[in-house]
């Protein structure tokens, strides 16, 4: 159902901590204007548990407006799942094509609660789901035993997979083969997980750098594995800033310096500083004196 490279999008501010709908049409359609395949709004990326539940519905709908007839995806990432169900039902009023489902937040839940969170929060929208596992993040693990207890329902249709194991990934092919479209959700892992079977990748450093995320895609997709290699290599560098607890301010840094955006965060993240912010600054510039010339795609 979903393939790809579906960019989790940041939301940006105006100087008055508002949401700047103009940037955020400017940069969302410069993604698909480079062959992305949907957005996802309001992830980790896009400082989702910083917005309120109006102001995502509001991300989301623009989402929506520059996908046209490409998935637009609303995260859900709660605390209880009373809010989490109440987002996903607003989301599926607003339009959502999909959601995008972290397990609880806050509170680590046991394997009994994690099925019993999803399950609601599906019924809710009912709505295409992708399944979001990220242990390291979040501290609940969504196991390849889950996938295969959740599969009885439909609504479950994708797994954005982000254990930091590429192991997980043929462990979920070899148990579950096509049931879900299993997406690679760690930047500097892509390749790996591209090359063992994922159908698509959410995607962080791609809002700076779009033709090279999907140059890659492509090229995987078909088997011109040595150029895609070309390219990750290179990008290997800028695409470890996604693999932080400073992402967002990382990945902003770059729109800043790549695309002419601002870096603006939702307090309380600053804009990085001191050596944390010259490490970052040098890699951008690094990579972009060696930016690689693209090969010809279909």
């Amino acid at each position: 159902m979903w393939q790809g490279v579906i960019p989790a999008v940041t939301t940006k501010f105006t100087p008055e901590d508002t949401l700047d709908f103009k940037e955020m049409q400017r940069c969302f359609q410069y993604l698909m204007d480079a062959g992305c395949d949907g957005l996802i709004a309001c992830g980790s990326l896009g400082e989702g548990p910083f917005l309120s539940h109006a102001e995502r519905i509001d991300v989301l709908k623009l989402s929506k407006e520059v996908c046209g007839s490409k998935p637009a995806l609303l995260t859900v990432a709660e605390a209880s799942t009373k809010e989490a169900c109440a987002l996903a039902e607003k989301g599926a009023r607003a339009g959502a094509d999909g959601l995008m489902v972290v397990p609880s937040t806050i509170y680590h839940t046991n394997h009994q609660e994690t099925i019993a969170n999803l399950r609601a929060i599906a019924a809710a929208a009912d709505l295409p789901v992708m399944i979001y596992s990220n242990r390291i993040a979040y501290r609940v693990d969504v196991t390849t035993d889950m996938l295969e207890e959740l599969a009885d329902d439909a609504r479950f249709v994708a797994v954005k997979e982000s254990s930091d194991d590429i192991r997980r990934s043929t462990e979920i092919i070899n148990r579950l083969g096509d049931r879900y479209d299993l997406f690679t959700g760690v930047d500097n892992l892509a390749f790996e997980a591209l090359t063992a079977g994922a159908k698509g990748w959410v995607a962080g450093l791609v809002v700076a750098f779009p033709h090279e995320t999907v140059a890659i895609y492509k090229l995987i997709q078909a088997g011109r594995y040595a150029e895609a290699l070309t390219i990750y290599r290179w990008f290997r560098p800028l695409l470890d800033l996604d693999v932080s607890s400073y992402l967002v301010q990382n990945i902003k840094l770059v729109e800043a310096m790549v695309i002419e955006s601002n870096e603006r965060v939702r307090l309380p993240r600053q804009p990085l500083q001191g050596e944390v912010r010259s490490r970052a600054e040098a890699v951008v510039r690094a990579a972009l004196a060696t930016r690689p010339v693209l090969p010809q795609l279909a």
